[in-house]
């Protein structure tokens, strides 16, 4: 009798991680004062959104044959980078955005102040997150992804690529300063999701590297889709502004390529990422899929 394949669904597997990202970014923050600070981290925290980069984190330890359950503090610790990466850049002194996730930016809830402190708390605790709450994970496991997680979150990362960003504003930027700042902002975080979770599971080298060409390929490909939905899509639908970036005249691929090459260039990253994963694609399936999703999305 032959035995029948079945299809990996991604569907219910996006569903299941969301819903443990979301309990868990929900028991992150405790009872802690003072409270206003509190509820504006929780603000920005919970409001929702893709969690793509902590689901890349536990599906990338999954594929090391890890127990994703001992990376959730790391998956937790990345959202929260991400958020403060959020709240900052929506700050009037940044790009000045009155809307994020289908409500209103948190310093136009909370004040500058506020935001400012609410995205700084963030990023400690996500230290705190990875350092003090991740149970059976050796040291020097844990090392390597604070080690991670620092230069994503510094100078050779976020900040680095946002400084980049505000100074290209209104200037012509060629294909490689454009492809700088993306990486070293978006690509940047989403590469240390592959590669913390990668890690705590006890990745080997040769899976790491293969995971780094993934990681960044898929990254560009993301930011190369949000410059796309900035212009074709509508602020309903996005849950942010759209067109800023011509408001802002920044620029963007569409701007330098057009859509239908913009497009093209993402689908040609996603097949790299793809093909790079091929040795190990029997047990790659979510990783597989979230590349696809990554171009397929509406928002």
């Amino acid at each position: 009798m032959r035995e029948e394949v079945t299809s990996f669904d991604f569907s219910t597997y996006l569903a299941l991680a969301k819903d443990r990202v979301e309990l868990a970014l929900d028991a992150s923050l405790g009872p802690e004062q003072p409270e206003k600070l509190r509820e504006a981290m929780r603000y920005s925290l919970l409001a929702g959104g893709k969690r793509l980069r902590p689901i890349l984190c536990l599906a990338a330890c999954e594929l090391t044959g890890g127990d994703s359950e001992k990376a959730i503090p790391t998956a937790v610790a990345i959202e929260m980078i991400h958020t403060m990466s959020l709240i900052h850049d929506d700050l009037p002194a940044m790009d000045n955005d009155d809307l994020r996730r289908g409500s209103p930016t948190n310093h136009k809830v909370y004040g500058d102040a506020i935001a400012i402190l609410a995205g700084d708390a963030l990023l400690t605790r996500a230290f705190e997150m990875v350092s003090l709450r991740t149970k059976g994970v050796s040291a020097e496991r844990l090392l390597r992804v604070v080690g991670e997680l620092s230069l994503v979150s510094g100078a050779p990362g976020l900040v680095g690529g946002q400084v980049v960003d505000l100074e290209c504003e209104g200037k012509d930027v060629d294909l490689n300063t454009l492809e700088y700042i993306h990486i070293h902002k978006t690509g940047a975080l989403l590469k240390a999701s592959v590669i913390c979770g990668a890690i705590i599971g006890g990745a080997n080298d040769e899976l790491l590297e293969a995971l780094r060409i993934y990681a960044k390929s898929i990254g560009l490909a993301f930011q190369i889709i949000d410059d796309i939905l900035d212009v074709t899509s509508s602020s309903e639908v996005l849950g942010k502004t759209a067109g800023k970036d011509l408001i802002a005249d920044k620029t963007t691929y569409p701007k330098l390529l057009g859509l239908e090459k913009s497009r093209d260039r993402a689908n040609e990253l996603v097949q790299r990422a793809k093909k790079v994963l091929n040795p190990w694609k029997e047990n790659a399936s979510p990783l597989l899929s979230l590349a696809d999703f990554i171009i397929s999305r509406d928002r």
